[in-house]
């Protein structure tokens, strides 16, 4: 595929993101897509097959924009709280500027119009989980961080607050006459997930015998294991 292909089939990707997440699957229309990505409808069927092959691609680049790069985790310091810090803003950073990406995801898994909840997993998320379990195990054996929490568990409680800002904005400005989308608040929303993460990795509550709070599907196998945490190929 060329280069000019490669760009042209993007931006139909782009745009079908920015459709599907917008008004859904069912209300998506392909003659939108085509008339503002440029691309004729007889070519988007020939790249992608039928609206649920380009819904498809839209969602694997949902979850790539969601998901940061591997570069912008490596760690300047040795000292586990600011090593959280750093991994902490470089995931909110990274999924509070792809809105669309959260929105299509929420759909996803509300609406599941892709099959995700039973299919294989759509990405490799081993980058992120790695990083924050390399951190994880660096603060317990110095101490600075509590027994029986998971890369998984500190992943939930950031994305959660990550996605209530784009989630719940209206129903915030309407009820609280909190704008959460506003610049003024993007700091204070990123403080919020920061502390969060850092009081429950550092507090005092009693160490569980557990590995994590949550688990792995009886199926799942070794999917989520994170064996290969000291591999030297990873850069942390």
């Amino acid at each position: 595929m060329s280069a000019s292909v490669q760009s042209d089939t993007a931006r139909v990707v782009e745009t079908a993101l920015v459709q599907f997440a917008e008004v859904g699957f069912d209300e998506a229309k392909i003659d939108t897509i085509a008339h503002e990505s440029g691309m004729s409808k007889r070519m988007i069927h020939y790249h992608f097959g039928d609206k649920k092959g380009l819904y498809m691609e839209a969602l694997n680049l949902a979850i790539a924009q969601l998901r940061p790069e591997p570069q912008d985790m490596e760690l300047e310091s040795t000292v586990p709280v600011e090593g959280v810090r750093k991994v902490v803003e470089v995931i909110y950073r990274r999924i509070t500027s792809h809105p669309h990406a959260v929105r299509l995801m929420v759909l996803e898994n509300l609406f599941d119009w892709g099959g995700m909840r039973e299919s294989a997993p759509l990405a490799d998320q081993s980058s992120v989980l790695l990083q924050m379990d390399k951190l994880l195990m660096m603060g317990q054996d110095a101490g600075a961080f509590r027994s029986g929490i998971s890369a998984v568990d500190v992943y939930s409680i950031i994305t959660s607050i990550c996605y209530h800002r784009t989630v719940y904005s209206a129903t915030f400005n309407n009820l609280y006459s909190i704008d959460l989308l506003d610049e003024a608040n993007f700091e204070g929303n990123l403080n919020l997930v920061v502390d969060t993460v850092l009081a429950f990795l550092t507090s005092n509550l009693g160490s569980r015998e557990e590995m994590s709070y949550l688990k792995l599907r009886a199926d799942a196998g070794d999917k989520g294991a994170s064996s290969a945490i000291y591999d030297d190929s990873l850069n942390f």
